[in-house]
């Protein structure tokens, strides 16, 4: 059996193919870029398409997991554009507490998020957990501190329980919250 033979103009198509391919992303790589001026929007340094990102604390353990359809880092700020964020934070028992927008914004730093349009906050579903939610329509946050607060309208909801108010400070490492103006509460009792 004879093997195939390469002929001269197979092997100077291939090499000047090569030669095209290399040419042409050197000229990509080495093109002139032209200098970013203030309040000129710089762009996006890269997107993630359909993502989760897990946050570890000092111990190793996952404090933090992002999902996510889109994820924007922009050039000029460095800060991140995420649509439909869902945050899913444990709790000491290991249990995820859920936290969800239309839209998300964290600083370049990552000590601020700002969460908008349709935010809702959900205990985890469990049997061992008292089922709580909250509902607004934006949410600051700020990671380091602990805190988050909102001067929007709040509901929040237990079993037998609604409250609402507008203004709403949450301090997470104390478990404590508070309404900031016209608070509401309602008891409805189990029947």
């Amino acid at each position: 059996m004879n093997a195939p033979t390469l002929n001269w103009r197979m092997i100077l198509g291939v090499g000047l193919l090569l030669a095209a391919l290399l040419s042409s992303w050197a000229a990509l790589r080495n093109r002139e870029k032209a200098p970013v001026v203030e309040g000129q929007d710089a762009g996006v340094d890269y997107i993630l398409h359909d993502f989760q990102i897990v946050a570890l604390d000092e111990h190793g353990k996952e404090s933090t997991t992002l999902r996510a359809p889109l994820l924007e880092r922009q050039r000029g700020d460095q800060t991140l554009n995420i649509t439909t964020p869902l945050f899913e934070m444990p709790d000491k028992d290991g249990k995820h507490w859920t936290l969800r927008a239309e839209t998300g914004w964290l600083s370049a730093k990552g000590d601020e998020m700002k969460l908008r349009g349709n935010v809702a906050g959900d205990s985890p579903a469990d049997p061992g957990v008292v089922p709580t939610t909250f509902r607004t329509d934006h949410l600051d946050v700020f990671p380091k501190d602990n805190r988050a607060r909102t001067d929007a309208l709040v509901t929040m909801t237990r079993p037998g329980m609604e409250q609402s108010g507008v203004g709403f400070e949450v301090d997470s490492k104390n478990n404590t919250y508070h309404f900031l103006s016209q608070s509401k509460g309602r008891y409805t009792p189990k029947r």
